[in-house]
């Protein structure tokens, strides 16, 4: 059965990266791209969404350049978080880590920091790497196989929630006439798995929070099975609703399934939006920003995406019509997606481009602060998300819109918070 939501107070947390979303952004006249390698930069992306009271501001990684022409990751995310948890007060702090390459003990260590450092707003999306050019950097010829990769983060998972765990409250007596600690409140892991071997206790006092806030970004069926037994907040991909719908169905059974409460897990579909005080000035920001993508490179994409040859393809002319998913040979999922943009939103290849650019098969909503909420609030009372993952097209710009125009549309329909309630991230979601 599908769950439908009261009219609850929706999350939205900030995906950040570079210059923002869309693959042309750094290219723009008045792009960031000069400072996103000054921690102030980041600091200050920070400081914007804790203004706008977002739930969490969260950075995505990786282990090797990618391909293409975009901006690279400059820095470490725990690193960058580290700082950005002293240049703000109350905004959660989500870091992604591979259990793919990290051991537990040392995740378990830096992400306990972060909660100490930050006040209880620590979280870690727990991911399983996708290349090989990343397992190269680790010491591997190639990633290991799937069923493997997700089989070391639930073990890695385990590890590292036992080593949080290993520290009782109350532990840090630091009694001058006495012990500083109670060693009878301090617990050895001993973790013996197929993959680590970890002996215990942290090095760190159980923090703030107790345990930092396990995400999860499950699409494959391994991911969707490890979100439900471990994930507290999941970073989804939904292009329209009726796909969101059936994602955070399947997750909430599997939930229930795993003997926990589907209340208890945040579903935040990934959300690109361009807001403007009208539809047509939301569409034309839109569109400059498209004209500034590499033509070549980004058929190329899309070639790929389609499984056939699009460097001839008419820009400003409809997607010619393609084959149903069922003759496609390819990465399925993408390629349903793509074939679903094109159902939707009938775009020129040229719009089609646009909307590849900026957020890849995420839902992407165009249009005044009303249009945007109106859609929002409907994903999220019909079941489709809990709230959004939003991935700004340009940094800080369309944050900057969001914060001004979208936040404040939300906020006065009631469905958005105007101040910090709660200390700690798990607090902040948590439905009690």
């Amino acid at each position: 059965m599908t769950h439908v939501h009261t009219r609850s107070e929706i999350h939205l947390n900030l995906f950040a990266t570079a210059c923002g979303h869309h693959a042309a952004a750094w290219r723009a006249p008045d792009s960031a791209v000069e400072r996103i390698g000054a921690i102030e930069y980041w600091e200050q992306l920070a400081q914007l969404a804790e203004r706008g009271c977002l739930d969490a501001f969260f950075l995505a990684d990786g282990q090797a350049l990618g391909p293409g022409s975009a901006p690279v990751r400059y820095f470490d995310p725990l690193t960058t978080l580290a700082a950005v948890a002293r240049a703000t007060e109350r905004i959660g702090l989500v870091a992604t880590i591979s259990s793919t390459f990290w051991t537990p003990f040392p995740a378990a260590r830096m992400l306990a920091s972060l909660d100490h450092l930050s006040g209880g707003r620590a979280g870690v999306n727990v991911v399983t790497s996708m290349t090989d050019a990343e397992a190269r950097n680790h010491g591997m010829d190639r990633l290991p196989g799937r069923e493997q990769r997700y089989a070391r983060a639930e073990e890695f998972i385990v590890a590292m929630q036992g080593l949080w765990d290993s520290w009782e409250d109350g532990a840090v007596r630091a009694d001058r006439d006495g012990a500083y600690l109670d060693a009878a409140r301090i617990h050895p892991v001993d973790h013996r798995g197929r993959y680590f071997e970890v002996a215990g206790p942290l090095t760190v006092p159980r923090s703030p929070q107790g345990r930092p806030v396990v995400l999860q970004a499950g699409a494959s069926e391994p991911g969707r099975a490890l979100a439900a037994r471990y994930a507290e907040g999941i970073y989804a991909v939904a292009w329209d609703a009726q796909a969101g719908r059936r994602y955070r169905a399947d997750l909430r059974r599997r939930v229930a399934a795993a003997g926990r409460n589907p209340d208890d897990v945040v579903v935040m579909p990934g959300l690109v939006t361009e807001v403007a005080s009208t539809e047509r000035e939301a569409r034309a920001r839109r569109a400059e920003l498209d004209a500034l993508l590499p033509v070549a490179e980004s058929l190329r994409q899309l070639s790929f995406f389609v499984g056939q040859d699009a460097s001839d393809w008419e820009l400003d002319a409809p997607v010619p019509e393609l084959p149903p998913v069922e003759e496609f040979t390819g990465p399925v999922g993408r390629y349903a997606t793509v074939l679903r943009m094109i159902e939707t939103r009938k775009p020129t290849v040229r719009e089609l481009l646009g909307l590849l650019a900026a957020g890849g098969g995420h839902a992407t909503l165009i249009g005044t602060p009303e249009q945007v909420a109106e859609t929002m609030l409907n994903w999220v009372d019909s079941g489709a998300a809990d709230g959004f993952n939003l991935m700004p097209p340009t940094l800080p710009g369309s944050l900057e819109d969001v914060v001004e125009q979208l936040v404040p549309e939300l906020q006065r329909r009631g469905r958005f918070r105007r101040e910090y309630r709660e200390t700690t991230l798990r607090e902040r979601w948590s439905r009690e």
